[in-house]
C-alpha cells in the first residue's frame, strides 16, 4: 500500500490557538520544547500563548496567559529549567479550579494545549480534557460564557511531552532532561574519581530517582561503579556480605577506589529503604575503608541541556504541533515520544497506566515484572551492568579455548575505550582469551598484540580517545603479515572498533578470504567515529560527544555575538563529507543555516541567507550563527563564505569565523557514548561467541560465509547485525558516506526553527500507536 507523501505545508493552523505550559518538576530541555512549539505554531499561522507557572497560571489567568511572538523564545534553547515557570498547583486538582482554568482559556479561544511535564501533569491534563464540555456547560449556565462559545470551543485537544530527569515514563525511551541529568552525574563522578584515587577512598553517591532507578543504573554503567542500588531490582538477601566481599576483592586487585551508586528510592527485597548513610556505615564497620557520602541533589536538575536533549525536545515540540493540527474530537490525548530513533505518538492514558503498573509491581514485590514493564532499554541496561560489574572466580568461568582480538581503527572517538572494556569483560565471562592489538592494523602487522585481562580495562569507560592506539592504515598492504600474526597467536575471531576505515578494513579482510584462510573467522565491526558516516547505522560511538563539544562552543560564541550586537559567526565543523555534525549542531545550537555536502547549494542560496540575516538584524535578535561542514563544497570555503558575508553585510552586520578543529575529537565521552559503546560491544561479543560455536569444526574455526563478517548498527528502533558485503551497495566510497542518511529528514526542522520557508515531509508521523508490551525475547534484539 503506497501512501501519498504528506507535507506539513498543507496543514494550516489559521484560526487555532495553542497554549503551552510546563508543569511538575523542571527538566533541562523544557525550553527547547517550548521554543519549538511556539515557532512551529507561529509558522503554521496559529496563535501561541504562554501559560506561566504551569496549571497555577491557567487557574489564575490574567497576565499568566500571554500571546507570544517569534522573538519571545529567542536565546532560551541553551537555558536549563523552564523560563515560563512551573508550580505545583492544588487548586487545579479541584473542579472549581478547573472551571476557572476553562473560563480563562475560552476567553482567549485556546482549545489546544501542549503540556510538558511528568505523569502527574499529563494525567491532570487528560482529566481536564474529559471534563471540558461539562465545564463549558456549567460556565454557560452561570452566564459567564454564551452558548455560541460552548459550540465554538466544544473540544479541547491535548498533546503531552514528557519532561522528567528520572526517565520514569513508560512508552518513551528517553524523557526530556534525562540525558542532561546523566551529564551532571557523570561530571561529578569523573571529578570524584580523581580525589578517591588519591586517597584510596570509597565513595557512596546518591542520585535522584524516588521511584525509578534509571539514572542510578545508567550512571553506574557509564562509570563502571562497583555496586548499584535501584528500586526496581533490590539486592538478594545477604547482599551486605556479597557487597563487602566484592569491594575488598577489588582493593586486593590494586584498585584504589570504590564507587557505589544509590538511587534515592533504593529498597531491599522487604521494601525497606537502603540509604546512602546505611551503605556507608556498613562499609566502615565491616571493612574499615575510608568512606564518604556525596548526595548530588538538585545539581542533577541544573545546568545547560545536552545536545541530545535539545534535539529531542525540538523534534518533540514540532511533532506536538503536528499532532494538535491533526487532532479531531475523536483522537485521545496523546504523548509524543521517542522510540529508538523514531518519533511516535502514543495514547496518553495507556502510558500513564503502564507507568503506574510499574509502581504497583514494585509495591507488591514483583520485581522481575517491574523491570520488564520499564521497557526493553531499561532491561538491557540492567543485564549489561550485571554482565560487566562482577567477575566470576576463574574456577567458575567456562573455558572455550578461543582467542579473540580487539583493535581500534581510524581516528580516535570518545567511547572507544568503553567499547574495548565491555568486549574484554564479556569475552572473559564467555570463556575466551582476550587479546588487545596496539595501533590498529599497522600494529597488528608488526606483532603488537598482547593478552588483556579483566582488571586491565578497569576505569576505561570515562577515558577519551583510544587507549589501545589507533591508525587509519587499511590492512590491504599488510595482508600477509597480518595473516602470519593471526596464525602465530591463533586468533579465532576479531572485533574491529572504528569509523569508515574499520568498515573498509573488514571488507578487505572479507575479500582476502580466498587467499588467506586465517581470515575465515567471525569478524564484527562496531561503528565508532565522530563523523557518524558509517553505513548500516544511525549512530556511531563518539558522535554524541563531538556534538556536545560543538554545541558548547556555539553557546559561548552566541554569547559573545549577542554582547557585540549585529555580529554573524561562521563556524566550521569536522565530519569529512558527512554533514551530520554541522546539521545536528545547527539544530541544537539554534543556528541560522548549515552548509553540508549532502544538500548542494549555490551562490543564490548564499545570497538568500545573507538577506535573511539582514532581515533578522532589524528585529531584537541581533546575532547570527552559520555552521559549515569542512568539505561541503570545494570552492565555497569557510574563508569564501566569511568574505562574502562580510562584503554583503557591510553596514548591517560584521562577521567572524571560527574553525573548531580537533577539539571535536577529544574530551571525556558523554554518557550516551559510554552507554552506547558498552552495550553494543557487549552484544557484539555475544554474537562472536555464537558464531564461534557455529563455525567450530574438526578442532578449528572456519567461517567463510558473508554473514560471518558483520557490522552492528542501530537502525531506527533496533540493533542489527548486517554483513559488510551487503552494505557495499549502500555506500558512496568516494565521499565515504552512506547513500541514504536518516538525519537529512530533520534538515527542514532546523530551517523552520530559523524562520525559513521550506517543505517538510511528515508522512512518517501521525499514526497513533499503542504502548507495546514486549516479550522477553524482544529484549535481546531490542533497543539500546
Amino acid at each position: 500500500m503506497d501512501h501519498q507523501p504528506k507535507f506539513f505545508e498543507n496543514l494550516s493552523g489559521t484560526g487555532k490557538a495553542i497554549g503551552v505550559l510546563t508543569s511538575g518538576g523542571d527538566a533541562q530541555g523544557m525550553n527547547a520544547a517550548v521554543r519549538a512549539v511556539v515557532r512551529m505554531g507561529i509558522y503554521v499561522k496559529a496563535k501561541v500563548y504562554f501559560v506561566y507557572e504551569g496549571y497555577q497560571g491557567m487557574v489564575d489567568g490574567g497576565d499568566n496567559i500571554v500571546e507570544v511572538s517569534w522573538e519571545s523564545v529567542s536565546s532560551i534553547l541553551q537555558v536549563g529549567g523552564t523560563v515560563i515557570g512551573s508550580a505545583r498547583c492544588k487548586s487545579f486538582r479541584t473542579r472549581e479550579g478547573r472551571l476557572q482554568a476553562a473560563y480563562n482559556l475560552v476567553q482567549r479561544g485556546i482549545t489546544n494545549l501542549c503540556v510538558i511535564g511528568g505523569d502527574g501533569s499529563l494525567t491532570g491534563a487528560n482529566l481536564f480534557r474529559e471534563e471540558w464540555s461539562g465545564l463549558l456547560e456549567e460556565l454557560a449556565q452561570k452566564g459567564q460564557i454564551d452558548e455560541e462559545a460552548v459550540k465554538k470551543y466544544a473540544y479541547l485537544n491535548i498533546v503531552g511531552m514528557v519532561g522528567s530527569i528520572d526517565n520514569d515514563f513508560c512508552g518513551t525511551d528517553m524523557t526530556i532532561g534525562t540525558d542532561s541529568a546523566l551529564h551532571r552525574i557523570i561530571e561529578v563522578v569523573d571529578a570524584i574519581m580523581t580525589t578517591a584515587q588519591s586517597h584510596q577512598r570509597t565513595f557512596v553517591l546518591e542520585v535522584m530517582g524516588r521511584h525509578c532507578g534509571y539514572l542510578a543504573l545508567v550512571s553506574a554503567l557509564a562509570c563502571g561503579a562497583d555496586w548499584v542500588f535501584i528500586p526496581e531490582y533490590p539486592p538478594e538477601e545477604g547482599w551486605e556480605d556479597s557487597m563487602c566481599v566484592k569491594l575488598s576483592e577489588n582493593r586486593a586487585r590494586k584498585k584504589r577506589l570504590n564507587i557505589i551508586i544509590v538511587a534515592e528510592g533504593a529498597i531491599d527485597c522487604h521494601n525497606k529503604p537502603i540509604t546512602s548513610e546505611k551503605v556507608k556505615d556498613l562499609v566502615v564497620q565491616r571493612l574499615g575503608f575510608d568512606t564518604r557520602v556525596t548526595i548530588l541533589g538538585h545539581v542533577q536538575r541544573g545546568g545547560t541541556p545536552s545536545a541530545f536533549d535539545r534535539i529531542l525536545a525540538s523534534r518533540m515540540g514540532v511533532e506536538a504541533v503536528l499532532a494538535l493540527l491533526e487532532a479531531t474530537p475523536a483522537t485521545p490525548a496523546c504523548v509524543v515520544s521517542l522510540s529508538g530513533n523514531q518519533a511516535v505518538r502514543l495514547p496518553l492514558m495507556e502510558c500513564v497506566q503502564m507507568t503506574q503498573e510499574v509502581q504497583k509491581a514494585m509495591d507488591e514485590g514483583r520485581f522481575v515484572e517491574a523491570v520488564r514493564l520499564r521497557g526493553r532499554s531499561f532491561e538491557n541496561n540492567l543485564n549489561t551492568y550485571k554482565l560487566l560489574s562482577h567477575k566470576k572466580p576463574d574456577a567458575e568461568l567456562p573455558k572455550t579455548n578461543f582467542n579473540v582480538a580487539v583493535l581500534n581503527v581510524g581516528a580516535p572517538a570518545a567511547g572507544m575505550n568503553a567499547a574495548v572494556r565491555a568486549a574484554v569483560r564479556v569475552g572473559i565471562t564467555e570463556g575466551h582469551k582476550m587479546f588487545a592489538v596496539i595501533d590498529g592494523f599497522e600494529g597488528f602487522a608488526r606483532g603488537k598484540i598482547k593478552e588483556i585481562s579483566w582488571g586491565d580495562v578497569g576505569g576505561w569507560t570515562g577515558q577519551g580517545g583510544s587507549i589501545l592506539g589507533t591508525k587509519r592504515t587499511l590492512p590491504a598492504k599488510y595482508l600477509e603479515k597480518i595473516a602470519d600474526q593471526m596464525r602465530t597467536n591463533n586468533i579465532n575471531a576479531l572485533m574491529v572498533i572504528g569509523g569508515f576505515e574499520a568498515y573498509e578494513s573488514c571488507l578487505q579482510l572479507h575479500e582476502a578470504r580466498s587467499r588467506f584462510e586465517e581470515f575465515c573467522i567471525p569478524i564484527c565491526v562496531l561503528p565508532a567515529t565522530i563523523s557518524n558516516n558509517v553505513p548500516g547505522t544511525d549512530f556511531s560511538i563518539g558522535a554524541d560527544t563531538a556534538l556536545n563539544a560543538i554545541v558548547e562552543t556555539c553557546d559561548r560564541i552566541k554569547q559573545s555575538a549577542s554582547g557585540t550586537k549585529r555580529r554573524v559567526f561562521i563556524i566550521e565543523t569536522m565530519g569529512g563529507y558527512c554533514g551530520y555534525l554541522a546539521n545536528m549542531g545547527a539544530l541544537a545550537a539554534g543556528a541560522d543555516a548549515a552548509y553540508i555536502f549532502e544538500e548542494q547549494f549555490d551562490i543564490r542560496e548564499l545570497q538568500a541567507n545573507v538577506e535573511h540575516l539582514t532581515e533578522k538584524m532589524k528585529t531584537s535578535i541581533q546575532r547570527g550563527l552559520v555552521l559549515r561542514n569542512e568539505n561541503c563544497n570545494e570552492n565555497y570555503t569557510t574563508d569564501f563564505i566569511y568574505q562574502l558575508y562580510s562584503e554583503e553585510g557591510k553596514g548591517v552586520f560584521d562577521c567572524r569565523k571560527n574553525v573548531l578543529g580537533h577539539m571535536q575529537q577529544g574530551g571525556a565521552p558523554s554518557p550516551f557514548d559510554r552507554n552506547f559503546g558498552t552495550k553494543i560491544s557487549a552484544k557484539a561479543m555475544q554474537w562472536i561467541s555464537k558464531k564461534l560455536k557455529e563455525t567450530y569444526r574438526k578442532g578449528k574455526v572456519f567461517a567463510n560465509t558473508d554473514d560471518s563478517v558483520c557490522l552492528l548498527g542501530m537502525r531506527r528502533r533496533n540493533l542489527v547485525f548486517q554483513p559488510v558485503a551487503e552494505l557495499k551497495t549502500e555506500t558512496d566510497f568516494v565521499h565515504r558516506i552512506p547513500k541514504e542518511q536518516w538525519w537529512l529528514k530533520l534538515r527542514p526542522l532546523m530551517k523552520i526553527l530559523a524562520k525559513y520557508k521550506t517543505s517538510y515531509d511528515v508522512s512518517d508521523s501521525g499514526q497513533l500507536e499503542h504502548v507495546a508490551m514486549h516479550s522477553p525475547k524482544e529484549a535481546e534484539t531490542g533497543a539500546i
